[in-house]
């Protein structure tokens, strides 16, 4: 989606209102550097006419001494060197207090984007996540954002107070003569329309060397995340190619930008050349003929670098300013993802559900077309224990991930305590869930605050009763910082029975009325798989749960088995049947035939 400068810019101006009383301070600053760059060739005229050129001083040097002061050389001399220190001075006081403000506004407003990205992106729908992967929201959080900064401070604050200079020295030059502001004048539209021509080529450019970035970056972010493949199949140098080939393409990119950037400060440079060049032979024939004095040339020649300098700055920051439009551009595309799982406007709260469930026809698709679960109907009381078997892509797991809300159905209802789910607040409904996984999630944080991941208030002795719940608290003990202990990232400072252990314990603190067990004895060794089948069946107790495994002996203490087989309901299968158990092995083996 293309977004309008002005609306973006808009949209950015509405962001950084907190921060309106900074940005001020900003202006403000930069407006100081108008007068003091008007006041830099002051000393210089005042050498030149005053001292050599024995003139009288101006009355507002005059006005500081007393009133029959001898204005000798020395004393010119010594006043023009003190008043060039004293400008410098306030120059550099200027440039710091400017750069300290820019510096805190700046971080505040991109942190502030960030959070709103970040706080965005989590709530995309799962189906979003899985198309695009992570790295290019990555990119857009850590790089698209800083943007703003480049907008509001970097950008637009330079603009306001160079077009705010450039009409000081306007002012001023036309007070010596009409003439030299006719010149000045003529040199805006040849700029202007290489500003034109510059923004239309690097907007789309830069727009191009962001997916570039993008697309390098997600190479680096892929082969860390699986470096122990990567490792094993000794890929090491294909993915580095990987890398290089991408960031080429993002080089090659860069060089176009640099290419039509280099093209126009040329044309800029070869505009401002001739008008310094008119200046100066307009400026050196009024002296001669006494029209001004060589003093007055020369501040009018400083004043022209300082006429020219925001013309220079006000086209080249145009010029600058596509890249961070481009960058905030993708930030609000991205804002403006609409999530897949909508909260209804009249969205019911809820504490505490009972755990009853019915599914009426369901169908899902994840791309249009492709239907991956087919009219399942269903239904369970609160309570029951629910095996949930079939093969590999049959649809297990879309099932339960659309019961947790991840995914809205595509046709058809799931009613939870008699009420579609989709009325329910989505953040109440998902807090219903406790969920172990057959690859554990562990954060890269303290086991503790695993432990208490879903309930962060819990006291100390509340996560040590679900750690022994879990058979985790001796393993946890026997580590030096006991519960102190970090896992690492993804907890890989732990062994897989371990990690399992730590989600079953944060199950078990947040005791939640739905329970969804995803294999999670799949990837242990057979004592580990006992201990950590004897928690989740003490976990299980009291809770609606939906047991998913390809273990049929682990399904025996089910109330209950859904067979799915290609989206389908096969069978459903109940523990009052006299061979039951025989029944769902007979059941699987028969489709699998």
């Amino acid at each position: 989606m293309k977004y309008p400068n002005l609306s973006i810019l808009k949209r950015v101006l509405i962001l950084a209102r907190p921060y309106w009383l900074n940005i001020t301070g900003i202006f403000l600053l930069n407006l100081l550097a108008v007068p003091l760059a008007l006041l830099a060739p002051i000393p210089l005229k005042i050498i030149v006419d005053n001292g050599f050129g024995n003139q009288p001083m101006p009355l507002t040097i005059a006005f500081f001494f007393p009133e029959n002061f001898n204005f000798s050389f020395q004393a010119i001399i010594l006043t023009a060197t003190i008043l060039m220190i004293l400008i410098e001075l306030l120059n550099q006081l200027q440039g710091f207090l400017n750069w300290i403000i820019q510096a805190y506004t700046g971080e505040k407003l991109v942190l502030s984007l960030r959070t709103l990205l970040f706080n965005h992106v989590q709530r995309l729908s799962l189906t979003y996540h899985d198309q695009t992967g992570i790295s290019d929201s990555l990119y857009r959080i850590q790089y698209d954002a800083s943007s703003i900064r480049n907008l509001i401070v970097s950008g637009l604050s330079p603009i306001v107070t160079s077009a705010l200079t450039l009409l000081g020295m306007l002012y001023v030059m036309t007070k010596l003569d009409w003439h030299f502001t006719l010149i000045g004048l003529t040199i805006i539209p040849p700029l202007i329309l290489l500003a034109r021509f510059s923004n239309n080529k690097l907007k789309d450019q830069w727009s191009e060397v962001k997916k570039s970035e993008s697309a390098a970056m997600s190479v680096i972010h892929e082969t860390l995340s699986a470096l122990r493949v990567v490792k094993t199949f000794v890929r090491e140098d294909y993915e580095e190619q990987r890398f290089v080939n991408r960031s080429n393409k993002a080089l090659q990119n860069q060089i176009k930008v640099a290419r039509y950037s280099g093209i126009f400060d040329i044309g800029i440079g070869l505009v401002l050349t001739t008008g310094t060049a008119l200046f100066l032979y307009l400026g050196s024939l009024y002296v001669l003929e006494g029209k001004i004095t060589l003093g007055e040339l020369i501040l009018i020649m400083a004043y022209l670098t300082q006429f020219f300098s925001p013309l220079r700055t006000i086209t080249k920051q145009f010029t600058n300013l596509q890249s961070a439009f481009v960058g905030l551009e993708r930030v609000y595309s991205l804002i403006d993802k609409e999530k897949d799982v909508e909260e209804s406007p009249n969205a019911k709260k809820t504490n505490k559900i009972v755990g009853s469930i019915k599914f009426e026809d369901v169908s899902f698709e994840y791309n249009k077309g492709t239907p991956v679960l087919k009219g399942i109907s269903f239904e369970i009381k609160a309570g029951q224990q629910v095996g949930i078997m079939g093969s590999t892509g049959s649809g297990k797991t879309t099932l339960v991930n659309l019961l947790a809300r991840f995914y809205e159905p595509t046709t058809g209802c799931i009613l939870v305590d008699g009420v579609d789910v989709r009325e329910y607040k989505v953040a109440d409904y998902r807090s219903q869930f406790s969920i172990v996984l057959q690859e554990p999630v562990l954060f890269s944080t303290t086991i503790e605050e695993n432990i208490a991941y879903g309930k962060p208030r819990a006291s100390k002795n509340e996560i040590y009763e679900a750690a022994k719940e879990a058979y985790a608290h001796d393993f946890i003990s026997n580590f030096k910082a006991g519960y102190q202990s970090t896992v690492g990232e993804r907890g890989m400072q732990l062994s897989g029975g371990e990690r399992q252990r730590i989600s079953i314990a944060r199950a078990f603190l947040k005791d939640s009325p739905f329970l969804i067990l995803d294999e999670p004895t799949s990837s242990v060794d057979i004592k580990t798989e006992s201990l950590i089948m004897n928690a989740t069946m003490k976990l299980m107790n009291g809770k609606t749960t939906f047991f998913i495994t390809h273990r049929l002996d682990a399904l025996s203490h089910c109330d209950l088995v859904i067979h799915i087989e290609k989206g389908k309901i096969f069978d459903i299968i109940y523990h009052d049947h006299p061979d039951w158990l025989s029944a769902k092995i007979n059941s699987f083996r028969e489709k699998a035939i």
